[in-house]
């Protein structure tokens, strides 16, 4: 098997490609569940249950849950998801080529392969690559849509940003990570005391059978309500700030292998399993001073003309023709041209990858030959390099970033929540 060979992601990414082969099939399907105005077909829930299965058996520690069990958790997911296409379509969110292309260059990156390499590994498998391309497009169309929807219903003030920044995680724990799994047993909006204490009894009951040895990976799987339950609860590596208050609190003096008590939040009671943790507030960062020229082909400049010109420009900047003046004359990025193409100080990880190698790649003082990103043609120089002390500014990007993110997973839950009750959904199985 080549694919057992692989990392993860590409082996998650083979198993998803199910819901779309449906659109192959020549025999009537039968309605799963209707959906709005759509449905969920039976072909597309037995395919994905049939894929689920496999990436399931991929994780040889992880036992498969009972039958009807893994069926209707496959099917809410479907269910789910084709709530968020349908507003995804209503809102006009679209997928184009390059940013499909851009995804599936980095999962093959991210497996150490060539794009033609994950291909060749996808069909080796008997993967459809045109499929996989397809189901690739409907998961970033699910983010884009969450993305859309989520943020604008999310504020980050300066004052909580100053009072992350007073408090004591603010100070001490900025930079600790922890790689977690969670277990969620969910409540209504306006649940009863009944139902908050059956959800807590069976939040103690998981944490029982989870100190007896089952797997928590396979019970997640099988009881949990959170979206991420067919992947066994896996959540990765989030900040402690990143958190909510409750399970930051929770998971704050656990070690590597510890699982925490059940923990109430306004969704449910989770349960969290620390897998690793990894910390140390960065110190300093490496930045480059740089300017650049950039040219875009355009309606009135083919690709070929914006070739000539930049190795024009690179010509003339080699005669000692004024970098600043080619800049504000020729360049198309018109934020840095204006100040004579100057980027500032940049560091790794803000720039597309094309560009930095070629920054990283420059001696101080010297220009680069003409480049192409997927912006257009880039000529740049290194001005300087310095090795800069962790500032106010960035500290303060940290916090509204982990706020950001802290609201952001709280209001997800919400919103699929939302949505789900919004929605009118007839299972037909």
């Amino acid at each position: 098997m080549v694919l057992s060979k692989l990392r993860q992601p590409l082996l998650a990414l083979a198993l998803l490609t199910a819901p779309l082969a449906s659109l192959q099939a020549e025999v009537l399907d039968r309605i799963a569940a209707v959906v709005n105005e759509d449905i969920v077909l039976e072909s597309e829930l037995d395919q994905r249950l049939a894929l689920v299965r496999q990436q399931i058996k991929a994780r040889e520690e992880t036992r498969l849950p009972p039958e009807d069990v893994l069926r209707q958790q496959v099917l809410d997911r479907l269910i789910l998801e084709n709530i968020q296409l349908q507003m995804a379509e209503r809102q006009g969110i679209r997928v184009s080529e390059r940013q499909l292309n851009e995804a599936l260059n980095r999962i093959a990156a991210q497996n150490n392969m060539t794009l033609a390499q994950f291909r060749n590994a996808l069909v080796a498998e008997g993967q459809d690559y045109a499929l996989a391309r397809e189901q690739i497009r409907r998961e970033i169309l699910l983010t884009q849509v969450q993305q859309s929807s989520v943020n604008r219903r999310i504020n980050v003030s300066e004052q909580e940003i100053q009072s992350f920044l007073d408090s004591e995680l603010g100070q001490q724990q900025v930079q600790a990570e922890f790689q977690l799994r969670n277990i969620l047993f969910a409540l209504p909006e306006n649940a009863t005391p009944e139902m908050i204490q059956r959800a807590e009894q069976k939040a103690q009951e998981a944490r029982r059978q989870l100190a007896e040895g089952t797997p928590f990976a396979e019970l997640a799987i099988a009881v949990s309500n959170a979206p991420n339950a067919l992947q066994g609860g896996e959540l990765g590596w989030r900040r402690e700030s990143e958190l909510p208050e409750a399970l930051a609190n929770a998971i704050r003096r656990l070690s590597p292998g510890d699982i925490s008590q059940p923990v109430k939040t306004p969704g449910g009671f989770h349960l969290l399993l620390v897998e690793d943790k990894r910390g140390g507030k960065v110190q300093l960062v490496e930045q480059t001073k740089v300017r650049h020229i950039l040219l875009t082909p355009n309606e009135i400049r083919s690709a070929e003309q914006t070739r000539r010109l930049i190795n024009d420009l690179y010509q003339r900047l080699r005669e000692g023709q004024p970098f600043d003046d080619l800049a504000r004359r020729y360049s198309d990025d018109a934020a840095s041209g204006s100040q004579g193409g100057d980027l500032g100080w940049t560091q790794n990880g803000q720039m597309v990858p094309e560009f930095e190698q070629v920054m990283n790649s420059t001696a101080k003082g010297e220009i680069s030959e003409p480049f192409e990103s997927r912006f257009g043609w880039h000529i740049l120089q290194v001005q300087d390099y310095r090795t800069q002390d962790l500032g106010e500014e960035m500290l303060e990007s940290q916090a509204r970033s982990s706020i950001r993110q802290r609201k952001f997973n709280e209001e997800l839950l919400n919103w699929l929540r939302e949505i789900r009750s919004q929605a009118y959904v007839e299972r037909k199985i």
